[in-house]
């Protein structure tokens, strides 16, 4: 399966040994579900059963982030903790104080805990040392945030920063839009969204309509800008570009899917899969840095 939506990140140098690294730091990194007093854990986990924590795929990497998370719901343990709070006031003939209760539902939640049910998400990561790309496929900020402080722990220095473009999204796109002309090898589909830099924030969306240039102009000359544009790059993948320079509702068009082979097994369709996917994605981001101008020396 394609990653959904790309949080996009520089290596900031490329490293030729970073396979060694990246793979000895995952395996200290592992996840391990633990049946502990732990709210959440978080750890590597392999994309493959019996797979290699960090997958290799045409000179890539793909990982995936595991999180954890107990379910034990604050109205639980207040009902528990309310009980036992009954119990110590018949005993010493009292009710508890403040600080009393707080001992209570610390003992209580530690108690609960290893018998809490537990929710599972994973987060899945593409690295391409090579053209020194790294994205998530996440579309929240605090998941990326997670996947990069594991990472930092996992490979320590992390060669990683921000990818910085010489012109903003939403300065190139309202000129795409105002020009009604797409970048090269790009086309622009039907759904936009101009926002206003006003403290109003007024928003006028396209949402699988047609485009009017001449009503775009008008709005853009009333001050607003745009903030999300849908986008086909080369007849062979549709996304949503952002203003924060994310990209979301990643897919591959049918031109991409004409020549899978349906006689591979399970593990050679995902190796096939994720070496087209992660192929065309890097030429498809090499192009649309070019389109922004290019990247921004620091």
């Amino acid at each position: 399966m394609w990653f959904r939506n790309l949080k996009i990140y520089r290596l900031s140098a490329p490293l030729s040994d970073y396979s060694d690294k990246l793979q000895a730091g995952l395996k200290l990194h592992a996840f391990q579900s633990r049946n502990n007093l732990e709210m959440q854990s978080l750890g590597w986990i392999a994309l493959r059963e019996g797979g290699e924590l960090a997958h290799p795929v045409a000179g890539r990497f793909l990982l995936s982030l595991r999180a954890e998370k107990k379910l034990l719901p604050a109205t639980v343990i207040n009902q528990v903790a309310k009980a036992r709070a009954e119990e110590i006031e018949e005993q010493q003939g009292y009710k508890p104080g403040r600080k009393q209760m707080k001992e209570i539902k610390e003992r209580v939640t530690d108690e609960l805990l290893p018998r809490a049910f537990s929710i599972y998400r994973d987060t899945r990561v593409w690295i391409d040392p090579v053209n020194r790309w790294l994205v998530i496929d996440t579309a929240s900020s605090a998941k990326a945030d997670e996947v990069i402080g594991m990472l930092a722990k996992t490979v320590d220095p992390l060669p990683l920063e921000n990818l910085s473009v010489a012109q903003s999204p939403a300065s190139a796109m309202t000129g795409w839009l105002a020009e009604d002309e797409a970048p090269n090898n790009f086309t622009i589909d039907q759904d936009t969204e101009l926002r206003s830099s006003g403290a109003s924030g007024a928003a006028i969306r396209y949402v699988k309509h047609s485009i009017d240039a001449d009503d775009v102009r008008r709005h853009i000359q009333s001050g607003k800008q745009c903030t999300r544009l849908a986008m086909t790059w080369a007849d062979r993948v549709s996304f949503v570009l952002t203003d924060g320079l994310d990209i979301r509702r990643v897919s591959p068009l049918d031109v991409l899917k004409e020549g899978a082979d349906y006689s591979q097994n399970d593990d050679e369709k995902f190796d096939s899969d994720m070496a087209l996917m992660t192929g065309e994605l890097a030429k498809m981001l090499a192009e649309l840095v070019e389109a922004l101008g290019g990247e921004k020396r620091l």
